[in-house]
């Protein structure tokens, strides 16, 4: 049987293989399974496969580039994180009370793109219950472990995606963030990923977005080259989605090598948070690596006075009181992550209209004070994260101390809804990646992307998980 880990090859030049029927997807598929079923066991990264399945719908693809058709995906194994649907998969959303639903008769929308394009579903990636925090583990499936280092977490709610791509047994997986969840992974995976604005990616179909205003879906990939290729292939319009936006008329992909930006702005601690001394070093490197290499840089430390997070609570303890408030008082609700709980409560006991309100106002001002700050420069630098990659069931560090608030850089960009993503700039002392996010001005996810692929040039982030 044929072996491939993921890492060592570009998917683009992949595919390429499969439409000039050098390699079968059948070949692909059956590789991807064999990573699967080798590496697997020790980073508990998928939830669920169907080889059986899997196998067949490569058959498939195989019949189609035999009858003339391109797929720009052809034969690359997906994972799909467990909060979306993929036909013939259950979606258990990480929930003890969902296992033994019946298996999805339709795909998410990003999922129906991704596989009309080529791309075949192998199984389901982990994800803590509902998407409710930066690390993944839950009741039924248990903890996702980081490839570099199987103690730690691989950050969530996207982690069973992360560590399927860092461990090199899937080239592409599906994420969402609504706070965070493909950034944080990604940073703590070593990979490049992007948010893009909302509206890029879908997300219409029957049921509304699990977070409301805060979701962004989006495939994810080892490097930024391979995230572009793949959006080219799932951006777009849908009469569904009442946010969604034109397909642009450039390919993202095509025009992703640009010049290096004459200036960014850095921003350490963007005014209000506290950052690891380890990560701020990390990125003060990073930093200066960016500035020899030619780009002017703006530190700016009064973005933001105060964090977003009180703000972003309400719409996100909102969206789970709406979800599942309506457990509480039943059988169900004891089966519910018990840290899960007091989430749901809160935002069915302690905001009104007038918060929620409150609160969208509060993302116009977040965003008008990110914009004051796009006219001196395209693109805004932050650590990815505050603090250092959790342990297993436990929260991320900052100068020694556990706290919530490691992930205080992220859920402020949903709220202003501004693209963002993240490049791998180096290795902790523990050796564990650290990232550094990069945001840009209202729906510049192209100066997103070709910023990060600069960057990825410069930091020449080449070592992989062992």
């Amino acid at each position: 049987m044929m072996e491939i880990d993921y890492r060592d090859h570009s998917l683009v030049e992949l595919t390429k293989k499969v439409n000039s029927r050098e390699l079968s997807a059948e070949e692909l598929i059956k590789a991807s399974l064999k990573n699967i079923e080798d590496v697997d066991k020790e980073i508990n990264a998928f939830c669920s496969i169907n080889p059986e399945l899997s196998i067949k719908e490569a058959k498939k693809v195989d019949e189609r580039i035999s009858k003339g058709e391109d797929l720009p995906l052809a034969g690359l194994a997906l994972g799909v994180k467990d909060l979306e649907d993929a036909e013939g998969y259950v979606t258990a959303y990480g929930s003890d009370f969902h296992t033994n639903d019946q298996p999805a008769k339709t795909d998410s929308i990003l999922v129906k793109r991704l596989r009309a394009a080529g791309a075949i579903v192998v199984g389901k990636t982990n994800t803590p219950e509902f998407g409710y925090k930066g690390v993944t583990d839950n009741v039924p499936f248990g903890a996702s472990k980081n490839p570099w280092n199987k103690e730690y977490t691989p950050g969530g709610s996207s982690g069973g995606s992360s560590a399927a791509l860092a461990s090199g047994m899937v080239p592409i997986t599906t994420g969402s963030d609504g706070g965070g969840s493909i950034r944080i992974p990604a940073a703590l995976c070593g990979l490049s990923a992007i948010k893009t604005s909302q509206g890029r990616v879908p997300n219409g179909g029957p049921t509304p977005p699990g977070s409301g205003i805060l979701t962004v879906k989006g495939p994810m990939t080892n490097k930024i080259d391979e995230a572009a290729y793949s959006l080219d292939n799932c951006i777009g319009p849908e009469s569904s989605d009442i946010f969604s936006l034109p397909k642009p008329k450039e390919s993202w992909y095509e025009n992703l090598n640009a010049d290096l930006p004459e200036r960014i702005i850095w921003t350490s601690t963007f005014g209000f948070a506290d950052v690891d001394k380890e990560i701020k070093e990390k990125c003060e490197e990073a930093i200066s690596n960016i500035e020899s290499a030619g780009c002017e840089v703006i530190r700016d430390e009064e973005i933001w006075k105060e964090d977003p997070v009180s703000s972003w609570l309400v719409f996100w303890t909102g969206a789970r009181g709406r979800a599942q408030g309506h457990l509480r008082g039943t059988l169900d609700w004891e089966r519910i992550d018990k840290d899960l709980r007091p989430q749901i409560e809160w935002g069915m006991d302690n905001y009104s209209a007038a918060d929620y309100a409150a609160a969208f106002d509060q993302c116009h001002y977040l965003s008008l004070k990110l914009e004051e700050r796009f006219q001196k420069a395209p693109l805004i630098l932050s650590p990815a994260t505050c603090g250092l990659t959790p342990k297993i069931y436990q929260q991320g560090i900052v100068n020694g101390e556990e706290t919530p608030a490691w992930v205080a850089f992220t859920y402020g960009i949903n709220m202003t809804r501004n693209p963002a993503g993240t490049f791998p700039i180096g290795l902790s002392s523990e050796g564990l990646p650290i990232g550094m996010q990069v945001i840009g001005s209202q729906q510049n996810d192209l100066g997103v992307l070709q910023g990060i692929k600069n960057f990825e040039n410069i930091m020449n982030f080449n070592i992989k998980a062992s």
